[in-house]
């Protein structure tokens, strides 16, 4: 499928960075650590190498996913969120459904997505994210989920509004390490 621009639609599914262990605050305002920081700048200079910069990016509400998000828009640009395919901030919308999401949860929020939007980046948890991505391609998911700062890149048969289970094959893998 493409998008209104004649281009081919990507769904690019992040798992959140390495966060800091379970303390004894709300898991909501877990943060990131050093390693975690770096790996979702790595993240956001691969998303650029391989022209993914987002039109929408959809990310948890909680704190670890808005530091990630954050540090790939770093990556990608080498200042703060800058995307999209002409240099455009893309829309950025902090969903709080994202955070301890179903897949089909996950499906919704993309469902809701701008229907030109050519690239979308959802950034979540585990286990909601892995198993979207294998409800989007059963045959090519990692049987092991996605592992901190994982990136899959899935291209979608349908529209945002169509999106449904085994409709988006994987195209790209990348476990982001700074």
């Amino acid at each position: 499928m493409t998008d209104s621009r004649g281009g081919t639609r990507s769904l690019v599914l992040l798992r959140h960075a390495k966060a800091e262990n379970p303390g004894t605050g709300p898991d909501m305002d877990r943060r990131l650590t050093a390693r975690g920081h770096a790996d979702a700048a790595a993240a956001g200079a691969w998303l650029a190498r391989h022209r993914l910069l987002p039109d929408v990016v959809l990310c948890s509400a909680a704190r670890r996913t808005r530091q990630t998000w954050h540090d790939v828009a770093l990556g990608m640009t080498g200042s703060p969120p800058e995307g999209g395919p002409a240099g455009t901030f893309p829309v950025v919308r902090y969903e709080t459904a994202a955070y301890e999401a179903q897949p089909e949860d996950l499906v919704e929020l993309i469902r809701s997505v701008d229907p030109a939007a050519a690239t979308v980046l959802l950034v979540a948890h585990n286990p909601g994210i892995s198993l979207l991505s294998a409800l989007l391609d059963p045959q090519r998911a990692d049987p092991d989920g996605l592992r901190t700062t994982d990136l899959v890149v899935h291209r979608p048969a349908t529209s945002w509004r169509d999106l449904a289970v085994d409709g988006a094959e994987i195209t790209h893998r990348h476990t982001a390490r700074g």
